[in-house]
């Protein structure tokens, strides 16, 4: 077999990787793969972009089950009747109907659903950026395992200030980090290494980020966990596809 169809059998099996439609050997061959092939890493990427973006978007509007009970009421025998007789009249008034239903529909969407929304939302955001960050050449604009030296550099890039911890004797080492946006608020992306795995730790102000995520400890999002917390006024997101234990570690370092 050629290389360019190697490449294309791989190809093949990248929807099937995403849905978890793979056995574990063909799960471990094509993660090997991925690994040596930036123009799959980039495919699975902006695949896996695009079933983010329309899952989003299937779950923004759903029905509210008391619309139909609502419409029911207001539509009489008689005025079913006196429809039938006029098709047109009727059509448009179907038409209006639906259009006002929709908008009762959007405007009457459940706070716990609204929230639910954003918390998705902003899960998928989190996730995007980390698996770009991953996926990129150049995942760091300042690469240093040092502290002293990557604290500095945010310094004039982002409206806020934020203490690292010493890694020695723990089994992270940093990275280094990026400036990452949230909402189009500027924040830091820090990434940490532990056996081979990325963790990416974004920081934010905390009057920036609307959502009921940031009440809870932890959550899994796909493949990866999360992580969020508060201090100082910042707002911490920790995530990778490391076990919740590593990750609750190196929370725990950030923390102090």
């Amino acid at each position: 077999m050629t290389e360019e169809a190697k490449h294309e059998s791989w190809t093949e099996k990248l929807d099937l990787y995403l849905d978890g439609e793979l056995d574990a050997n063909q799960m471990k061959d094509l993660e090997g793969h991925l690994r040596e092939c930036p123009a799959c890493t980039g495919e699975v990427l902006r695949r896996l972009q695009w079933k983010r973006a329309i899952h989003t978007a299937g779950r923004r509007y759903f029905t509210d089950s008391s619309l139909r009970e609502r419409v029911e009421k207001n539509i009489s025998p008689s005025k079913a009747a006196w429809w039938h007789w006029r098709p047109a009249f009727a059509a448009t008034a179907a038409l209006l109907l639906l259009l006002a239903g929709a908008r009762m529909v959007q405007l009457e969407i459940r706070p716990h659903a609204q929230h639910a929304i954003q918390e998705s939302m902003l899960v998928s955001e989190l996730v995007d950026a980390h698996i770009s960050t991953l996926a990129s050449a150049n995942p760091v604009d300042v690469v240093s395992t040092d502290r002293h030296n990557v604290k500095p550099w945010f310094a004039g890039k982002i409206p806020f200030t934020f203490d690292l911890p010493d890694l020695q004797g723990s089994p992270f080492e940093l990275v280094g980090g990026r400036v990452s946006y949230l909402d189009q608020t500027p924040g830091a992306q820090l990434l940490f290494r532990v056996r081979k795995h990325q963790i990416s730790v974004f920081i934010f102000q905390a009057r920036a980020v609307h959502s009921d995520l940031v009440e809870r400890q932890a959550m899994d999002a796909q493949s990866f966990h999360l992580e969020s917390w508060q201090r100082d006024r910042l707002q911490y997101f920790a995530i990778s596809d490391v076990a919740p234990g590593d990750l609750r570690a190196l929370a725990d370092l950030l923390k102090k």
